[in-house]
């Protein structure tokens, strides 16, 4: 075995981003939505909705919670205290984890709002983060259908929060803003109430602004029906949860991919003419003397290169690089052995 120290020009770094779908059916777009009325009758229920890809028993792609200030939306958890409910809570640890201020709302575009609804992706179902440009969700109410997606290829300075990276959610499919309308802004938000929300990659997660959306058509909106809404389109005996999920679940699917930046270190090792031709293997040199055994492999040594081990400055061992086949090397021959680290 021999050692040889690697130069600063023997490494390199490389990133890839490597792109695939966000959900488990391993389609980019999911067509079908279903719930567990276990989950959604038991305690949990009162917090946020699991939707299922096929049935109720199979995998979660994602949740919904509906998140309100004053706690409307749901029952109180005693009646002698007004306000604090499941989605009062829901809308404080929101608050907490995303913009990380108890005395900031939420802003879609320039609508504060202190509403919305969380649709968290389930963490299996993405790496590191979301696609940028690939969400299309596509929504239903009583006053029509909507397309969304983010303005990540229209913004030129990105804006960050607690929960990293905030894009703007507009009318438009596969991030490309839609054709402008009496309905919309020029910047794809709804006439009145803002944009439509947030996405949130680095959390998996997508922010829906209620008030754009309990909109008439008029103004951009679907005319989403839920308790807590404050339009003339509330049915205040609908759940917000369950008024999003049929929402959803009525449309014609939701696209989203997921991303993952793979870091890559290369490490050349360069075995010069000089360089490893000769071995310690018992075949080779007498235990007892160190001599070669053979006379030949003092002037014409042949080795063969089957392993490469990297080590630190303590000579502990930290990776192992497996040849392919052996490498044939002597004095005549010279190597170029490109080791790929990915983590």
């Amino acid at each position: 075995m021999s050692f040889k120290r690697l130069e600063a020009d023997d490494f390199l770094v490389s990133s890839d981003a490597i792109s695939a779908t966000a959900w488990t059916t391993n389609s980019p777009t999911l067509t079908a939505f279903y719930t567990s009325s276990v989950q959604a009758n038991d305690s949990s229920g009162d917090y946020y909705l699991n939707v299922y890809d096929t049935t109720a028993t199979s995998s979660i792609q994602f949740a919904i919670a509906y998140g309100n200030e004053a706690g409307s939306g749901s029952a109180n958890y005693n009646n002698a205290v007004n306000g604090k409910s499941p989605t009062g809570t829901i809308f404080g640890q929101w608050q907490d984890l995303v913009i990380g201020d108890e005395n900031t709302n939420f802003i879609f575009g320039t609508i504060t709002s202190s509403q919305f609804f969380a649709l968290p992706i389930e963490r299996q179902c993405y790496k590191e983060s979301l696609f940028l440009g690939s969400l299309t969700l596509n929504l239903t109410g009583s006053s029509g259908s909507i397309q969304l997606t983010d303005n990540s290829n229209y913004v030129s300075s990105v804006q960050f929060c607690e929960a990293g990276r905030i894009f703007q959610l507009i009318t438009g499919s596969a991030g490309s803003r839609a054709t402008l309308t009496s309905r919309n802004t020029s910047q794809g938000y709804s006439a009145n109430s803002g944009s439509y929300g947030w996405l949130l990659p680095d959390i998996g997660t997508i922010i829906l602004n209620p008030l754009a959306l309990a909109d008439f058509a008029v103004s951009g909106g679907i005319g989403l029906q839920y308790s807590g809404s404050t339009t003339a389109s509330a049915a205040p005996n609908v759940s917000p949860n369950t008024a999003l999920y049929n929402s959803i679940s009525g449309s014609i699917g939701f696209t989203l991919n997921s991303q993952e930046t793979i870091t890559s270190d290369y490490v050349f090792v360069r075995p010069r003419s000089s360089e490893f031709n000769y071995s310690e293997n018992p075949s080779f040199i007498s235990g007892s003397t160190g001599e070669v055994l053979y006379s030949q492999f003092i002037t014409n040594p042949q080795v063969y290169i089957t392993t490469i081990g990297l080590y630190n400055d303590s000579n502990e061992l930290l990776a192992v690089a497996k040849l392919s086949r052996p490498l044939l090397k002597d004095f005549t021959k010279e190597a170029l052995v490109r080791v790929k680290l990915d983590f």
